[in-house]
């Protein structure tokens, strides 16, 4: 039974974050509020959670995990950018927006694509996930949360318990976050390639 947590969206409860957050340390999977939609985290090292968010949206090897980071200094830990790349990224973080880079030593490679290896960053406008990833001390493990055979993610924390009950540790909710998922850009290759149109402007990669 997933425990609950009424967290407000411009101000969140320090003590409810640190509960999630120490639930976290523990391999809890969560559902959270980000910028975009509700999401999927666990801790970056739980092999767990990841085994749990892939059974939950049926996901295959090939799909693009994120790391949820609280700034640019943390981001810069797990991927290499480039100065061209690092300032198209900086310009427009904090966002809606999800990119793709070469992962460094940093990220487990059962994150990696494993072909690629490259995994998925973001930098959140969502004071909640961001709050959390700092209290947690390191990026939150994501994935959009998208059931299989549905066509948008849920949207409501209430929703979420009840459905999802039986297979989360705990749901954050702070209310009504949207339903379209972040703009996703891929910039593996050195230059911007638009993966998925979503909440994110586009026009700044075209």
């Amino acid at each position: 039974m997933a425990k609950y947590f009424d967290v407000h969206p411009d101000n969140p409860q320090p003590r409810a974050l640190r509960q999630v957050a120490d639930g976290l340390r523990e391999d809890a999977l969560i559902a959270y509020p980000t910028d975009s939609c509700y999401a999927l985290g666990c801790r970056l090292g739980s092999r767990d959670g990841i085994d749990r968010i892939r059974a939950i949206r049926r996901l295959d090897d090939r799909h693009h995990f994120t790391l949820v980071c609280q700034d640019f200094a943390q981001l810069g830990q797990f991927v290499r950018i480039d100065n061209d790349v690092f300032r198209a990224i900086k310009a427009s973080t904090p966002g809606s927006y999800t990119f793709i880079l070469p992962a460094t030593r940093e990220v487990p490679r059962v994150l990696q694509h494993p072909k690629k290896k490259t995994v998925g960053v973001r930098i959140p406008d969502h004071a909640v996930a961001r709050a959390l990833v700092e209290e947690l001390g390191e990026p939150l493990l994501s994935s959009t949360l998208l059931l299989p055979d549905e066509e948008e993610p849920l949207t409501q924390g209430w929703e979420i318990k009840d459905r999802l009950d039986h297979v989360l540790d705990a749901v954050v909710d702070s209310g009504d976050c949207g339903t379209e998922p972040t703009t996703v850009v891929d910039f593996s290759g050195g230059e911007a390639e638009i993966v998925r149109r979503g909440a994110g402007d586009t026009s700044r990669f075209e």
